[in-house]
């Protein structure tokens, strides 16, 4: 990023640990202000994303930054043997595991904690590998793709889903309105933490979009790297494969 942003500018603590306590105090609201914010939307991204990696028929998936693991329970859809939802939160994890054992998919999916730069898997173990607005929030956005492309499988499909900018006049000066005023006041009304919604606008104003993320992929090592901006150009999907 051109601007290293963290949730709370006040503290010394690596952006890291911010990040995991961003999103532990804010895990009990976030997927019903997630609906508001996106008005819904986001839920028809998602589904792309599924169906590029349904396509796929990959056996073993992982869903890094998972979340509250909206992603992983909706690949269950898929013929997958085994999904791995990833996150450093355990606030949004637990709210993931309630929703999971709620519909009966703990035997398909599992939820781990751990550090996205440094996943606990061997080399080309999963064959399809999602993040879903998490890659903004690395502390060291090269040192998780990287981690990412380690262990994805030779062949394997990496799907992303990010925010970006609209590059349309209207639409950009909209969107810059609705970020930087409405979606931080908006957070505010449901969530005690009132950095966290601002923290999400700013990382997603930095974050190298398009072209110039699709460049980093290639230096990463990854191929056939393509991006399909969505709903004006308020979100991204990202879709690459190791050789």
């Amino acid at each position: 990023m051109s601007k290293d942003v963290k949730p709370y500018k006040d503290s010394e603590v690596e952006k890291k640990k911010q990040v995991e306590q961003m999103f532990d105090n804010i895990s009990g609201n976030y997927d019903g202000l997630n609906r508001v914010i996106t008005f819904g939307i986001d839920l028809k991204w998602r589904k792309k994303v599924i169906e590029m990696v349904k396509k796929t028929n990959p056996k073993y998936i992982l869903d890094v930054a998972t979340g509250t693991g909206d992603l992983a329970i909706a690949m269950a859809d898929s013929d997958a043997e085994k999904i791995i939802g990833l996150d450093i939160s355990a606030g949004m994890l637990q709210v993931g595991k309630d929703k999971i054992q709620k519909k009966k998919l703990n035997k398909r999916i599992e939820m781990v904690q751990a550090d996205s730069e440094n996943l606990p898997y061997p080399d080309d173990t999963f064959d399809a590998i999602t993040v879903a607005f998490g890659v903004r929030n690395f502390e060291n956005l090269d040192k998780g793709l990287s981690e990412i492309y380690r262990v994805l499988s030779p062949g394997g499909l990496f799907v992303i889903l990010e925010t970006s900018v609209p590059t349309k006049f209207l639409f950009k000066q909209g969107y810059k309105v609705y970020s930087n005023y409405i979606l931080p006041n908006i957070g505010k009304l449901f969530s005690k933490d009132k950095s966290a919604y601002q923290y999400l606008s700013e990382s997603a104003s930095v974050f190298p979009f398009g072209e110039k993320f699709n460049n980093i992929l290639r230096k990463v090592g990854f191929t056939d790297v393509e991006n399909l901006p969505q709903t004006f150009g308020v979100s991204t999907i990202y879709s690459a494969t190791k050789k």
